[in-house]
């Protein structure tokens, strides 16, 4: 974890402004656009890469459906995934979260600024709630994150859990395309013992659409998406290490 004490460190003067501007945000949610509140976290994320030596690659952005509304499937490492996805990610997106795992300094703010969800995943009446209210901003317009292993122990390194299904249903109920994400190395970046850059990958992989999942019960999905991730890591980590 010295990674993000030396990003925080390094950062002591930037931190109190971004954080009351993400405040405000949250708190005045009507007086700036939604591009205008994605773009200032980031440049966080940007600045958190810059500032912690942290080096990601992104892949596969042309994948990405030019319009409307779609919820982005991607494996979890660690806390560093969502910046990791939002830095390469252009147009603005929202974040479902477990709760537990939301009030991390940084990510709750960003949460708020960007309208996200808290999930908890152990009360499944809870989460079915929240997968409806994202399902109904998807089919909207909206574009979501959404964690289908639904926490992480970067100790797992680039291995998968296994997906929670239901989640799947934020992008069926809304009829939208389903844009699975294959993370590599992210658990490096706060996990790692060196003073050396971390080295990261977002691979954006090819979108299952509704006529494609039409019929499908969401373990198939699930399982279609999960596989895709999977093969992706493999192709860059063999044996997923």
């Amino acid at each position: 974890m010295w990674r993000m004490g030396y990003t925080v460190i390094r950062n002591l003067k930037r931190l109190p402004g971004m954080i009351e501007i993400m405040h405000r945000m949250a708190d005045r949610p009507d007086q700036y656009t939604a591009q205008e509140k994605y773009d200032h976290v980031r440049r966080i994320a940007g600045l958190m890469q810059k500032t912690g030596h942290i080096k990601t690659t992104a892949s596969g952005l042309e994948h990405l459906p030019e319009k409307g509304g779609y919820v982005l499937y991607p494996n979890h490492q660690g806390k560093y995934d969502a910046y990791s996805i939002v830095a390469a990610h252009e147009k603005p997106l929202s974040v479902a979260m477990d709760r537990e795992m939301s009030y991390f300094m940084l990510v709750s703010e960003i949460i708020d600024a960007l309208g996200g969800k808290r999930m908890d995943i152990r009360d499944t009446r809870h989460a079915l709630r929240i997968i409806n209210e994202i399902a109904a901003e998807v089919a909207e317009g909206s574009r979501y994150i959404i964690f289908p292993e639904g926490a992480y122990d970067d100790r797992k390194h680039n291995t998968l859990w296994d997906f929670k299904p239901g989640c799947f249903k934020a992008a069926t109920r809304a009829e939208a395309p389903i844009v699975p994400v294959a993370l590599v190395d992210s658990y490096k970046v706060y996990n790692s013992p060196t003073p050396l850059p971390a080295k990261t990958e977002v691979h954006f992989l090819k979108p299952l659409y509704p006529a494609e999942y039409e019929g499908m019960s969401t373990h198939e999905v699930s399982d279609i998406v999960k596989a895709r991730i999977q093969a992706k890591i493999e192709e860059r980590k063999p044996n997923g290490k």
